[in-house]
């Protein structure tokens, strides 16, 4: 059974370099991953145009991560991983038979803490603050290390 990867986050990724990046590395992701049982990756952008603040976007991407699936936190109080670890984190899911795989991207203001308590894991780029754009570019290409990671590829250099 393939692990499902959703990229659930508050904003839309508009059309320029970010969005060209990102394209590349899921568009990677998907043909690497797919023999190894990881992807596709769908990604589920959510907007609050009322101005509710973290606990409206929360309920917006509560809407559209999927039942049951493991919950990943983009955090930057949460865990500094290696590439090699995160890979690992992916199959460790995967073998354990789950079907989905969240990763919550918040807004400005973060991840509402009722949100972010609901995580299965969470995760940090590092003790800097990353628009939330380029954290999505940085998470795929860290999907396309781990599945060429797992596949055994060059890409990745330990």
């Amino acid at each position: 059974m393939a692990l499902k990867v959703h990229i659930c986050a508050v904003g839309r990724l508009r059309s320029g370099p970010e969005r060209e990046l990102l394209d590349d590395y899921l568009t990677r992701f998907d043909r690497t991953g797919r023999a190894l049982g990881l992807g596709p990756v769908a990604v589920h952008e959510v907007e609050d145009r009322k101005g509710g603040g973290m606990s409206a976007e929360a309920g917006l991407l509560s809407g559209v991560i999927p039942r049951g699936a493991v919950i990943c936190a983009l955090d930057e109080r949460g865990k500094l991983m290696s590439s090699p670890d995160f890979a690992n984190m992916l199959a460790g899911w995967r073998d354990e038979g789950r079907g989905d795989l969240a990763f919550v991207i918040g807004g400005a203001d973060g991840i509402d803490p009722a949100l972010r308590a609901q995580a299965d894991a969470k995760l940090s780029f590092g003790k800097m603050v990353w628009p939330h754009m380029l954290a999505r570019v940085m998470l795929g290409e860290q999907l396309y290390r781990a599945a060429s990671i797992l596949a055994g590829a060059p890409y990745h250099r330990v």
